[in-house]
């Protein structure tokens, strides 16, 4: 799977308007600003956020790729919590063969338990076996040499907690890697881990899909 250089149009700083900023998140490293934990914050990035930056939608300590950040109190609800569903596709590193049952499991729903302890079914999303992508960067750990691996394409337009691996350990294989690739249009592209790139928000809005009028 060739990982697609991507094309961002560079916003003007102005204090009057909305911020937003692409970045990918490292491995190892908190989606927020501040925690009561010692952990590695989006505020140790190299980059100067302004007051009020927050992140729309967030990955997991373990988890990697693209997250958005912006001073727009409204982009949460807009994307994640309209009526309209948002792609988002990650690239999954899962331990040894998975078969095309399992893929199909996968596609189909998969029985996991949520927050609260109940239980859901996911609804059918998009899985792929892929090859290991070009341009992919190291991780940020060793992974065990001895176990083969299988890398899976997964596009979600859900978001419950740790789903893409609750999902993998519902056909009973284990993640060792997850990279959010895009959410929607804007994809992760060229960026290097721990970078940080601002873009306009007609732009923005536009790779979204979003219909928003100040």
């Amino acid at each position: 799977m060739q990982i697609i250089k991507s094309q961002f149009h560079t916003a003007p700083v102005n204090p009057t308007v909305e911020r937003y900023f692409v970045v990918y998140k490292p491995y190892n490293m908190v989606s927020q600003f501040i925690s009561s934990h010692t952990v590695n914050l989006l505020g140790d990035l190299n980059y100067k956020f302004p007051e009020g930056t927050h992140a729309i939608g967030r990955l997991d300590n373990l988890s990697e790729g693209l997250l958005i950040l912006t001073t727009n109190k409204k982009l949460t609800r807009l994307l994640f919590q309209g009526t309209t569903l948002h792609r988002r596709t990650y690239l999954v590193q899962v331990d040894k063969t998975v078969t095309d049952e399992e893929l199909q499991k996968l596609r189909s729903g998969i029985l996991f338990q949520i927050r609260g302890g109940n239980y859901y079914t996911s609804i059918p999303c998009e899985v792929n076996v892929v090859d290991c992508p070009a341009g992919i960067f190291k991780a940020g750990y060793e992974l065990p040499k001895q176990l083969s691996y299988t890398w899976l394409a997964v596009t979600l337009t859900e978001g419950k907690f740790h789903q893409v691996r609750k999902m993998v350990a519902g056909i009973k294989h284990r993640v060792f890697r997850l990279i959010r690739i895009s959410i929607e249009d804007i994809v992760l592209g060229d960026l290097r881990p721990g970078e940080v790139r601002e873009t306009e928000e007609k732009f923005l809005f536009e790779k979204l899909k979003i219909n928003y009028q100040h």
